[in-house]
């Protein structure tokens, strides 16, 4: 057997373990890029370590130390009371306030389990109190976060254009993210209108009532539904996690536990743990002044004006877009630099922030790209790439390359995926065989993260696991449904619409 074909063997079994056991793939692909590095292609362990994607890790680590910032300082919280507090009783408008807020996260940073983990519990306690479709509701939070996820300044963006621009391919940040935000917010509309949406719409206004999302009713309705920090402690669970979203209440009733809470499979301070919760709930009392969130304040700090150092989070956020797109400066650093002096000005307030960066996702994508780096080095990319230029037909070549991403990920890691797949692309697309750059890197990366609706991912999981007052496994029957749905039809579409056309 070919060194190559080792290699390609040794990378789906990462998949396929990182998808059967709670390991962090990043941790396989670490020792991995060692394991084939030494024994098959005769690297040294330097050769090996020159392949770790340093810019990649600080943009990770920078991205999500500013988002964990935001946070903590209750920016998040805020923007959440002032777009549900907008909807003034149009319950219509409500599962597109949370695609859009969910879009917001992932856009500025938040990496996609994160958001959902954030929203996904708001957004179905809403369904219930107000009949709207759970499986709507939940679905609408998935393609949100995914819409806003290739955006220029995120952490799928930054991944996929920086793998694009490192191959010397033409880049097209924008088309990208517009590709990724237009697919998913057509999808969106379609289930709105196929799961009650018309229903929804003939009942506006219907909700209009005193203390209707805003005040203490409010508070006290979304505090219960928020996820501890733990619920995105991974990207990449897949069966375990949703075993624990299973084991909740059966019957479809509501327990006093928090529902994000069971598809955490992971624990430790630095892993959003036990620790790191009360670090958590401690900075959020400093905050607030005593309050264990901005949600269970008194009606009258709930309609309060935001404190300063909400505003001034936001305007680091616009700052990192502004000085990265129009400026061209490195966005690890700029984050980092950002996500400093918003500590400077409130220590105890940041204090465990560093701690909430989302490490297994910086392992994870950092190991992977490593692994690749070796891929590269020791000829399988150029391998790879020249056999599926030999295929009878280039079109049928990209198509086949977007199913696999689409497969693959429906079970394991998106950002995994993209990690992997697009290097393996690149000698194709090199080769001169028609298929248009540009459109095929927007088309792989929406198909390899839309099918995130699976329940085998982390965002279908946290889904499964906050659905309130339903028969779960029917729930899980409707997610996997609708996620092999996906899995097999996105990336015929958009192999269509962005290779095709």
């Amino acid at each position: 057997m070919s060194p190559e074909m080792i290699s390609i063997y040794v990378l789906a079994a990462m998949f396929v373990i990182a998808t059967l056991l709670p390991i962090n793939m990043g941790v396989l692909a670490f020792v991995g890029a060692y394991l084939v590095g030494t024994l098959v292609a005769g690297l040294s362990a330097k050769d090996i370590i020159a392949g770790f994607p340093a810019g990649l890790f600080l943009t990770l680590v920078g991205i999500t130390y500013l988002f964990a910032l935001a946070q903590n300082n209750g920016t998040i919280d805020w923007l959440v009371q002032l777009a549900v507090r907008a909807v003034r009783g149009r319950i219509a408008a409500i599962p597109w306030i949370m695609f859009g807020i969910a879009a917001l996260l992932t856009a500025v940073g938040a990496v996609s389990p994160g958001a959902v983990a954030i929203i996904a519990p708001v957004a179905l306690g809403f369904a219930l109190k107000y009949g709207i479709s759970p499986l709507l509701m939940g679905l609408m939070v998935i393609h949100g976060a995914q819409a806003g996820g290739f955006s220029p300044i995120s952490i799928y963006g930054g991944i996929t254009n920086r793998i694009v621009a490192q191959a010397g391919l033409p880049l097209n940040e924008i088309a990208t993210f517009l590709a990724s935000f237009g697919v998913n917010a057509a999808v969106a509309a379609a289930l709105f209108f196929v799961l009650g949406g018309r229903s929804l719409l003939a009942q506006s206004g219907s909700a209009q009532q005193p203390g209707f999302i805003s005040g203490r009713a409010m508070g006290q309705h979304m505090a219960m539904t928020l996820p501890p920090t733990g619920a995105f402690a991974r990207s990449d669970v897949g069966q375990p996690a949703l075993a624990g979203a299973l084991s909740g209440t059966a019957s479809g009733t509501t327990t006093g536990t928090r529902p994000a809470e069971v598809a955490v499979p992971q624990s430790g301070a630095q892993i959003y743990g036990e620790a790191e919760a009360e670090a958590f709930g401690e900075e959020r009392d400093v905050a607030k002044g005593g309050h264990a969130s901005v949600l269970d304040a008194p009606a009258a700090d709930a309609e309060a004006a935001p404190r300063a150092h909400q505003v001034l989070t936001l305007l680091a956020l616009a700052a990192l877009a502004i000085l990265t797109l129009g400026f061209n400066l490195d966005i690890g650093f700029v984050a980092i630099t950002l996500g400093l002096f918003l500590s400077l000005l409130a220590p105890n307030m940041q204090k465990r922030a560093i701690g909430q960066v989302t490490w297994p996702e910086v392992m994870l994508i950092t190991g992977v790209s490593t692994y690749v780096g070796v891929l590269q080095t020791m000829g399988t990319i150029d391998f790879v790439g020249h056999s599926v230029a030999g295929l009878a037909s280039p079109m049928t070549a990209a198509l086949l390359l977007c199913l696999i991403g689409a497969v693959v990920s429906a079970f394991a890691s998106s950002v995994a995926v993209l990690g992997s797949l697009i290097p393996l692309a690149v000698p194709f697309l090199q080769s001169g065989s028609g298929v248009e750059a540009v459109g095929f890197i927007a088309a792989m990366a929406v198909s390899s993260t839309i099918v995130d609706v699976s329940p085998f991912s982390t965002n279908g999981a946290l889904v499964l696991a906050s659905a309130r007052g339903v028969d779960r496994e029917a729930f899980f029957r409707s997610l996997l449904g609708y996620g092999a749905l996906v899995t097999v039809a996105a990336p015929v579409v958009v192999w269509l619409l962005f290779v095709m056309l």
